[in-house]
């Protein structure tokens, strides 16, 4: 991977942890959470959103593979079982 392409990836991953901790910060703060409580609501959202995103991104990878192999056609040059 190139400098300019890890540089690029880097921006990319911060902007989207900023903007899922934004997002948790306003849910925590419309439900009346102040102070230090804020930050630990934030944190914890922010971390279970990731954690929930690195287990969706994969898990939908091998669905779309079963899906893709159970109905694809790619034992027609096989010879057929004999009984």
């Amino acid at each position: 991977m190139s400098k300019r392409m890890k540089k690029i990836v880097t921006i990319l991953s911060l902007v989207l942890i900023f903007a899922i901790a934004m997002t948790s910060f306003g849910i925590a703060y419309a439900k009346d959470v102040r102070g230090l409580g804020l930050l630990g609501i934030t944190f914890f959202f922010t971390v279970g959103v990731i954690i929930v995103l690195a287990q969706v991104i994969p898990a939908g990878i091998l669905f779309v593979s079963m899906i893709r192999s159970a109905f694809s056609g790619s034992r027609r040059e096989e010879m057929p079982a004999r009984a």
